[in-house]
């Protein structure tokens, strides 16, 4: 495509007489929810749309777009495995997309649609991993909250047929170092334990313990990158209320603790050579479904026209265009991204200065 072709279409959206736009982002999980939940929900938002648009717009320019809506929400996929939806809607255009995100609601009647508002929209959760270790058992807790829930528990008898006089005969040790093999069979055990519980929540890791246990487990686990902060002492028997009370100090600058998880999440894939850098090369990567984690500057903005195709970018004065409303080429990598499945994260300004202010990370 052209850029005269470009410029005449940014004519043809931006014009007032294609106004407004309908945006209407919210959680939809029909492997969840029972269907007639999710219409009920629908149909609230469709209310809200009308009743903005009758407010604000003529009816001749309403009514078209009121059953345009009705129309695409009748024709729902309520098959998908998603977690939310986003539904976009102008006299222009439609788009539908299912995303794999949880999202608060959103309804938004304005003049155009931006990307961006997907990631806006985003439940920013406080989800995290407790792993509570002492000599000799163990618990694991999913944390969102103040809510824990135990998801795992081992204590040393029930893995080992194994005790400190077998350890001091065989290995020849003092009682001493019998304990501290016992020990380190243990936290190793419990380590292995850690990295598959990992694989299903890609969440970050607060270890509890006595300071012993402590260092012991960080000389021996393999799954350093993921463990956010260690607190000591001996809090194996508390409960969920006093868990929540002995972390909070940890998670109190929970958005700073998430961005250094996110970089520490680039540099493994630095390692694994599965990361893009640069618009260019994040672009390109886009393209070709290779998605998992996309993380940008939140300020960054590339303004480019493309070239035939649309598999290649060319930075231009003017921004880029294209049928949704997109105004730069970050915003389509980001459509990209979350069309396969992908998620997105942005970040503080220059914290990916080293990386060209965008970074894509690939499956693996």
């Amino acid at each position: 495509m052209t850029a005269d072709i470009y410029f005449e279409e940014k004519a043809v959206i931006e014009a007032p007489h294609y106004l407004p736009a309908i945006s209407i982002i919210q959680p939809f999980e029909p492997m969840m929810s029972s269907k007639s939940e999710l219409e009920f929900k629908l149909k609230r938002a469709v209310e809200k749309v009308e009743s903005q648009l009758m407010t604000n717009y003529a009816i001749d320019k309403a009514l078209p777009l009121l059953l345009r809506l009705n129309f695409l929400i009748h024709n729902l996929n309520y098959n998908t495995h998603k977690k939310s939806i986003a539904i976009f809607l102008s006299p222009v255009t439609e788009k539908v997309y299912y995303l794999d995100i949880h999202v608060e609601e959103r309804i938004v009647v304005d003049e155009s649609f931006k990307i961006r508002d997907l990631i806006y929209c985003k439940k920013q959760n406080i989800e995290y991993l407790v792993l509570m270790l002492s000599e000799d058992k163990s618990k694991m807790y999913l944390a969102n909250g103040p809510r824990f829930t135990l998801i795992k528990s081992n204590v040393l008898d029930n893995i080992f047929v194994y005790n400190t006089d077998t350890a001091e005969n065989e290995a020849g040790f003092s009682n001493h170092n019998g304990k501290e093999i016992l020990l380190d069979k243990f936290l190793h055990h419990m380590d292995e334990g850690l990295t598959l519980i990992l694989n299903a929540y890609k969440l970050l890791v607060f270890v509890v313990g006595t300071e012993k246990v402590v260092e012991h487990f960080k000389k021996i686990t393999k799954n350093a990158e993921k463990l956010a902060n260690f607190i000591n002492g001996n809090y194996a028997d508390a409960t969920e209320a006093e868990m929540h009370e002995i972390l909070q100090p940890c998670i109190q600058d929970w958005k700073m603790i998430k961005q250094q998880n996110i970089l520490q999440e680039i540099g493994k894939a630095v390692d694994y050579e599965k990361v893009a850098f640069g618009i260019h090369d994040v672009w390109n990567a886009a393209t070709h479904k290779k998605s998992r984690l996309l993380v940008v500057e939140k300020d960054f903005i590339y303004s480019a026209h493309l070239g035939v195709g649309r598999d290649t970018t060319f930075k231009a004065g003017s921004v880029l265009n294209s049928p949704f409303y997109i105004k730069d080429v970050v915003d389509e990598v980001i459509e990209k991204v979350l069309q396969n499945g992908g998620d997105v994260e942005f970040i503080e300004n220059n914290m990916l200065k080293d990386y060209g202010r965008i970074a894509l990370v690939q499956s693996y």
